[in-house]
């Protein structure tokens, strides 16, 4: 039972690590373009001429 004490604030304190990171995520723009990202792999940026 003594163990819940520790595991508890654990895992709250990894989940909002969690949360933090995926709010900096948000925040810095890394889903910002996501249809840009499907197309560049679909398709080479190289033009041959």
């Amino acid at each position: 039972m003594l163990n819940f004490f520790f595991l508890i604030p654990i895992s709250i304190g990894l989940g909002l690590i969690g949360l933090a990171a995926f709010l900096w995520s948000l925040n810095d723009n890394q889903y910002a373009d996501l249809e840009g990202a499907a197309q560049r792999i679909l398709f080479d940026e190289k033009e041959e001429t």
